[in-house]
């Protein structure tokens, strides 16, 4: 029996158990904390309309910088780009359309718009837009105007 208690059998120690399992721990909680917090940002930029802004803002900066200012009237901004006569301007419902200058064919550019003004001073185009959640922005952009 004196052989098995000065026998060396290598193991770990409790302390060391303990330290593992501490060290295992934290580190699933950090993780489960870093998982929490990216699933809320997530979650938080898919419902902001800043990114929507963003996009739109974009996409019509690329339209009008191709095309020359006609009129601003009734609220909506008639551009010619080559031989197209286009219009943008919010419908009916809450999105921001471009149309041909009659209103047919649509495509829209941002959606959940409550109110929208169009207007023009000297060639510069100002376009503010209010959304359904409160946010409020303008687009200011300068054109040259059809001859």
């Amino acid at each position: 029996m004196s052989a098995l208690m000065n026998s060396k059998v290598k193991g770990f120690t409790l302390l060391e158990c303990l330290v593992a399992l501490l060290v295992l721990s934290g580190s699933l909680l950090v993780f489960d904390g870093l998982t929490r917090s990216l699933a809320h940002d997530v979650s938080y930029q898919q419902q902001q309309p800043t990114k929507d802004w963003l996009i739109f803002s974009e996409q019509l900066r690329q339209e009008l910088d191709q095309s020359h200012l006609v009129k601003v009237e009734n609220n909506r901004l008639y551009v010619k780009k080559g031989n197209q006569e286009l219009a943008f301007g919010q419908s009916r419902q809450d999105d921001f359309r471009k149309t041909n200058w009659a209103g047919l064919g649509y495509q829209p550019m941002v959606q959940g718009v409550a109110n929208s003004t169009i207007s023009e001073r000297d060639g510069v185009i100002y376009i503010t837009l209010v959304f359904e959640s409160g946010l409020e922005r303008e687009f200011v952009h300068a054109m040259e105007k059809d001859r």
